[in-house]
């Protein structure tokens, strides 16, 4: 429930800021949304949401402010507008879009500046979780904010994990979408070779069904591919930027992971082709021109 505070949520018009946004101002809590494409953000206003036109509009005075917007430098320009004339000191700045190392680190300093406090807290799930408020939420920062923010995570998710002090939460993000973006581009890969034998590549889920190997992400994303709907729960774009995140964070560390980099490659490829389509698309890539 909501304790009366005030939300800024920038990016409240895409697939997962509008539903977070939107649960939030059921929730109670007085939100304002702002959308770079304002219009994605308008059906906020009938669950009692305030749709402004302008970054620093929505951050006037909130008590809390939400970042679930593209990339590192959209975060950045976005929180400097909206913060520029002070209006925001003192708010608690919930930094929840996947932006790499460098990006939280040029985050927190911006917080430095502005007198902001950050907690860096990318989330685990796509549209459906954040429609359902189901995402699982890997928070890192001052440990004496956890009781401050859990009302509002409540609401986003069903399970928050500390995990230490802030970039920490962005570090176990990368970590984890390596496995998530190994299963896509290997689920892709496989069914891909399935129909090449001249099998149904339904049978490759069905062999696998139950076993130790079966994975309920694995069948939803597999069903997706063969049936070649690629309805965007998460855009194949934002697979690619978030597979170049994990491979700047590898080769910053000196370590060799070639799947890594090959699946950078891969999802690039399958981005430059089909950007707003699911990031199930990459199987698009492993067919043959006729067949696609």
């Amino acid at each position: 429930m909501s304790d009366g505070r005030t939300i800024a949520v920038l990016g409240a018009g895409g697939i997962m800021g509008l539903p977070m946004a939107r649960n939030l101002a059921r929730a109670g809590f007085a939100v304002r949304a702002w959308n770079r494409t304002g219009h994605r953000a308008e059906s906020l206003a009938d669950d009692g949401a305030r749709v402004v036109d302008e970054p620093a509009d929505a951050a006037r005075c909130a008590d809390v402010i939400v970042t679930m917007l593209t990339d590192a430098d959209t975060v950045v320009s976005c929180i400097d507008r909206a913060t520029a004339a002070g209006n925001a000191a003192g708010a608690v700045w919930l930094q929840m879009s996947t932006i790499g190392e460098q990006g939280t680190e040029r985050c927190s300093k911006l917080a430095d500046q502005r007198g902001l406090t950050l907690i860096d807290a990318p989330v685990l799930g796509t549209k459906a979780p954040a429609e359902r408020g189901e995402l699982v939420i890997l928070a890192s920062g001052p440990e004496e904010m956890r009781d401050r923010v859990a009302p509002i995570f409540d609401v986003i998710g069903h399970r928050t994990m500390w995990v230490g002090e802030t970039g920490a939460g962005s570090r176990l993000k990368l970590a984890v979408n390596t496995w998530i973006l190994s299963v896509v581009e290997g689920a892709a890969e496989t069914l891909a070779l399935a129909a090449g034998l001249g099998l149904d590549p339904h049978l490759v889920l069905d062999a696998v069904s139950g076993g130790p190997v079966d994975l309920p992400y694995l069948r939803m994303k597999g069903t997706a591919m063969i049936e070649r709907d690629f309805t965007p729960s998460f855009r194949l774009t934002l697979a690619a930027k978030d597979a170049s995140l994990v491979d700047e964070a590898a080769a910053a560390r000196g370590l060799d992971l070639p799947l890594v980099r090959t699946i950078r490659d891969r999802l690039a490829q399958g981005a430059r082709e089909h950007p707003d389509e699911d990031m199930s698309a990459t199987f698009l890539t492993s067919l043959p021109p006729r067949a696609t």
